[in-house]
């Protein structure tokens, strides 16, 4: 069923659990989330970049994501993922998505808040929850790149909740978008503080893990247990699917139905998400 993300995010909060959070670039892996969730009881979110909404567009990414929501009983939401611009987040928006982000990190702090709190005002109008981050997730993420040397500050943190608004925030521990090129090394401290401060203001409100394709286990279960409501996972469902494909397509060189390599491609997908709701803790949150 077809959702916001704000009820299930501070249920989630509540409940001491993360959503995972993973991003779809077509049907198939949209139906693999999705059927993974139904049969893990969880709460799920479907996510989409800049980049993919270019491939095709908000409102044909909100379709697929409706149709395959309401093919299951569990909760889905549809997100924007790093959103770039105010106007696709109004563009998302307009289109149906049930929750957006608003990616401010390239700006000064001044230029972030002025930036979302445009965006969260014509957002929470409609009743649509919105996400921003604060500090740099290091790595690529589309067009933005970070070197994941400026973290979240707690003190600014809990300013910049307060005068945005906003539903959830994403924070910068030492994560990175992509593919890590050695062990990582997150600022779980860090994270306590910052939550600590946020529920010391009155501005206690779900924290975001971006970047967590590539965390180990544990690393990713210290973060919820820290505060984490929300994970994303990008980059590990890609290579899934992929990689799926290509030993499909290379074990037989007849094939040529696209149906033939997306079924092998959707059981990889629907495998790494069973395996990452495990890990978040929200299996039977449903």
């Amino acid at each position: 069923m077809y959702v916001s993300s704000k009820e299930m995010l501070l249920r989630a909060k509540a409940g001491k659990y993360a959503v995972g959070a993973f991003n779809f670039e077509n049907m198939e892996m949209a139906l693999a989330i999705v059927s993974a969730a139904e049969e893990c009881r969880a709460p799920v979110i479907l996510q989409t970049t800049p980049s993919t909404v270019k491939y095709a567009s908000p409102e044909m990414y909100r379709a697929i994501a409706y149709a395959a929501a309401e093919s299951v009983s569990v909760p889905v939401t549809c997100h924007l993922d790093h959103g770039d611009s105010e106007a696709l987040c109004r563009r998302c928006a307009g289109a149906g998505y049930s929750s957006v982000m608003i990616d401010g990190s390239k700006e000064d702090f001044e230029g972030n808040i002025a930036l979302v709190s445009r965006v969260t005002d014509f957002c929470h109008t409609a009743g649509i929850p919105v996400e921003a981050e604060l500090g740099k997730v290091g790595g690529k993420e589309d067009d933005l790149i970070a070197d994941g040397d400026i973290y979240t500050d707690p003190a600014a943190a809990s300013e910049f909740v307060m005068r945005t608004g906003i539903d959830s925030l994403a924070v910068a521990i030492g994560t990175a978008h992509g593919v890590y090129k050695g062990t990582p090394v997150l600022d779980v401290d860090r994270l306590c503080a910052i939550a600590a401060r946020l529920a010391k203001d009155g501005r206690d409100l779900p924290l975001v893990l971006h970047g967590a394709s590539g965390l180990t286990d544990a690393a990713v279960k210290e973060c919820v247990s820290r505060g984490i409501c929300k994970v994303n996972f990008a980059t590990e469902l890609r290579q899934a699917y992929t990689a799926a494909a290509r030993n499909l397509l290379g074990a037989d060189g007849e094939v040529f139905d696209p149906k033939k390599f997306g079924k092998p491609a959707m059981a990889a997908v629907k495998e790494q998400v069973r395996y990452r709701i495990g890990v978040c803790g929200c299996a039977g949150k449903a």
